[in-house]
Formats: C-alpha cells, structure tokens, sequence
C-alpha cells in the first residue's frame, strides 16, 4: 500500500522536473537566440507544455501568449494537400492525371504532361519564377489567375517526376485545381473540410488588408549587425494555396491529431499523404519523411514555414507520437535545434542547455 501512497508523488516529481526542462530550453532561446513566439509539445493530441514568450508588437511592446496567431507561411502546404487528398478520396480527382484535366485554361506547357501527383511532390520542373525577383511577386495586389499565367505558366525545365525541386509554384497551382473542382473558393473549401470540423476558430486564410486580433509582427534580424527591422511590406494572399494562411499552435495541434488519427481522411490515405517519394529525398504530399535526424532518432514528419520574420517548425514523431510545434515572430531563431532541446525534454533526457547570460537573464 505503502508503494501506491508513493506513486502521485513520484508522478508530480517527474512532472515538474519535465516541466522546468521545458521552461529552460524557451527561457533560453528567447534570451539568447532571438525567440519570441509559442511553443507547444504534446503527446498523442494532449499538450504536455505549452509558453508564449517575448514581444508580439515592437512597436506596441506586447507581449505573445499561448494564444496569439501568427503568419503559418508554407504549413499552409500541408492544408492544400489534405484538400487535395480528399477530392482524391471522393474520386473526384485522380493524383496519375494530368493536371490540365482539372485547369483546362492553363497556358503552359505543363498543362498535359505535369500529374496532379508531381505537383504534390515538386517535381513538376515547372521554373519557379516568381522565386527568381525576390519578393516583387508579393509586393503588388494581383489575382490568382494573373499569378500562375505570369510566374507559374513557364517552359518544363526538365523532366517531370525525375527531381524535386521546392517552391511555391505547384501548390499555387493546386489551389485553382481545389476551386475548379469544388466550384467554391480556396478559403470556403478549407472551411468546410477542414477548419469547421476540427474547431479550428483560430486559423484561416489571410490577406493584407485584414485585421486579426492576435496576429503578431514579425521581423528580421540582420545576420551581421544583429539590428532588428519590420518585414519589408508584402501582399500575403499573394502566397495563396503554399503560404497564405494564419494560425495558433493550438489550433495547428488540432490539425496535426486529426492527420494521424484519420479525422480528414481515411487510414490509406492518410498514409499515402506522410509517405516518402525515396526517389525525390522523402518529400511526401505537403510535408516530408525523414527516417531520423539528430534528436529525432526514429521516424517522423516535418513541416517548416518562412516568411521573412514569420517562421514556423512543426514536427510529429510517428513511433512515440510527440508533436513539437514552435511559431516564431523573427528569423533569428533555429527552430530545427530548439525543436530537438523540447523533444529531449519531452523524453527526460539531457538537454545540455547552457544557464542563460546575466546580462540576458532579465530581458
């Protein structure tokens, strides 16, 4: 009996050995690695820990909290697959077609030789020209239609299918195919099958001109000098279907139990969503397979997001099914790493996290 009486005390003990693990490694990024957003870890769907910390408005001198959006960036990705994969699933769309089957006004060359499966997996070869100005792309209003026939509408520069090369172009494309086929737009169809049933009220497509309680400021951080300035000024819908998105970690926490619990889709598919290409280094449908990596000694999926200031990392174990989830309003952080340090400490394994400066110790 006496063995019982001892088990909550050794279950708190644990808990809050856990607890301040996780709360050295955010302390510590935040003070010396320019960490100013949300992290989250959970196991199975049920979070294990959960901080928002640092500046949310530099201007304003906010804070962030566990409740505050943030520019998603290219988790939007993974969205658009998972649209794509149920039109798949009602038959509605066949991922070995061609995809001029589903956009017959496409201007390129592309159009009858490119799958819809090719351009899940970037392997399409159709040039990403927009990527090639730099951020110009963004910087003026233009429409969906107008986009792809001027930056995703060039001739194959290679052979479809024979290498993966990222950029937004493909899921730019994917995007009018979801419309066309639906008949609805892109954010009405990512309502309706997506955010309502999983109760994701804090998540949606973003444009420019919208105000969001919430939604935090980014900024980027010179490599150099270390001096911190806003974003340089964008048209976020210009991402569309590959980066144009708004969320919480909660809400993408929602997203992330759904996808491996067969909420959106069926266990087949939802297994042919996170399955490696081997052939074209692992990417899978929105996200990508990796075997093992650092920490992450056993398989799991990843998905990054970045623009400019507003970057993003999320990754789900498959073995233990831990979910790391970290939005950040700088690029001054390596998410990747500070990834690993919250996965060790979800395990009760060393992080080696160094005490914090005292100079940095009071910010």
């Amino acid at each position: 009996m006496k063995y019982l009486l001892l088990l909550p005390i050794l279950f708190s003990n644990l808990w809050f050995a856990q607890s301040a693990a996780f709360e050295k490694v955010v302390n510590y990024y935040n003070a010396e690695k320019n960490f100013n957003g949300v992290a989250l870890v959970a196991t199975n769907g049920k979070i294990d820990y959960i901080k928002g910390i640092g500046i949310a408005d530099r201007q304003l001198g906010n804070a962030v909290n566990v409740k505050s959006k943030f520019k998603i960036a290219s988790m939007t990705k993974t969205f658009t697959a998972v649209l794509i994969m149920q039109l798949y699933e009602q038959n509605k769309l066949d991922l070995k077609s061609t995809f001029g089957k589903y956009f017959s006004t496409y201007k390129g060359e592309a159009k009858d030789k490119v799958t819809i499966e090719q351009l899940l997996t970037y392997s399409s070869q159709i040039p990403a020209e927009a990527d090639q100005s730099g951020m110009e792309s963004y910087q003026l209003p233009i429409t969906l239609d107008e986009y792809i026939d001027k930056y995703c509408s060039g001739k194959l520069t290679g052979i479809p299918g024979s290498k993966s090369n990222y950029s937004n172009t493909e899921y730019i494309i994917l995007q009018k195919i979801i419309e066309n086929i639906t008949g609805k737009t892109f954010e009405k169809a990512l309502q309706e099958n997506i955010l309502n049933p999983l109760k994701m009220e804090n998540t949606n497509m973003l444009r420019s001109e919208d105000i969001i309680p919430g939604l935090v400021s980014s900024y980027v951080i010179d490599e150099k000098t270390k001096a911190v300035a806003s974003d340089v000024p964008y048209f976020v819908e210009n991402f569309f279907g590959s980066g144009a998105m708004y969320s919480t970690v909660e809400d993408l926490l929602k997203f992330d139990y759904a996808i491996f619990n067969q909420k959106l889709l069926n266990k087949t598919n939802s297994d042919l969503l996170i399955a490696p290409n081997k052939e074209l280094n692992n990417v899978a449908f929105g996200v990508w397979f990796a075997t093992g990596y650092g920490a992450f000694s056993k398989p799991f999926i990843y998905r990054t997001g970045g623009i400019e200031g507003s970057c993003s990392n999320w990754i789900h174990t498959i073995e233990d099914k831990k979910s790391i989830i970290v939005f950040n309003n700088t690029n001054g952080t390596n998410l990747y790493e500070m990834s690993e340090k919250l996965y060790l400490a979800s395990k009760g394994e060393k992080t080696n996290i160094p005490e914090i400066k005292g100079s940095n110790a009071k910010k």
